[in-house]
């Protein structure tokens, strides 16, 4: 599997394109922001799927100018709401302006197992940071949006951040952290 990494917008979000060694689609996880160079850095492939961690702005900023037809758009139905509100998804509070994504094409569960654009993919549904959290284990490596960093783990201080499910879902990715290289939403 190929993986880009892509930081964008103000708050650094780390952005993923996945892809096959060998195929014409990849996957783009948490664009959110900086459309036109996620396009470019994607190429000639076709996004097929666009896999949201959560719902936060700096998460979802591109998704409308990313989507295409036959592009899924997918994200846990209790983050769903914050596609649509920016007070939800704190785009009003500490962007200064509210930031929405279309609706999703597809509603993620624990322990879903799909396969796009020829990759292997599992939901693993981490609530904390926000109600609908989610890590996606693709091909052995774990994409945890803000649940878990490097050197820490996301806030609990946003609309729907839950300080003990946040850390009932850091117990349960440890074991994983272990086996798996983790790709964060954020760097720093």
């Amino acid at each position: 599997m190929r993986i880009q990494e892509l930081t964008v917008g103000p708050i650094g979000t780390c952005c993923y394109l996945l892809s096959p060694e060998e195929g014409d689609a990849c996957l783009v996880i948490d664009p959110g922001d900086e459309a036109r160079r996620i396009r470019e850095a994607a190429g000639t492939r076709r996004i097929a799927a666009i896999l949201l961690t959560h719902g936060h702005f700096d998460h979802i900023g591109a998704v409308r100018d990313l989507m295409a037809p036959g592009t899924e758009l997918l994200i846990h139905p209790l983050d769903r709401p914050m596609l649509s509100d920016g007070a939800l998804n704190a785009g009003q509070s500490l962007l200064g302006r509210s930031v929405t994504a279309p609706e999703p094409t597809h509603l993620v569960r624990e322990g879903e197992e799909l396969t796009l654009a020829g990759l292997k993919v599992r939901v693993l549904h981490t609530p904390g940071h926000t109600p609908g959290g989610v890590c996606y284990d693709i091909e052995g490596c774990l994409f945890t949006g803000d649940t878990l960093f490097h050197h820490g783990w996301g806030r609990t201080d946003l609309p729907g951040g839950d300080e003990h499910a946040l850390f009932a879902s850091l117990r349960r990715l440890l074991p994983l952290s272990q086996t798996h290289p983790i790709y964060p939403g954020h760097d720093a």
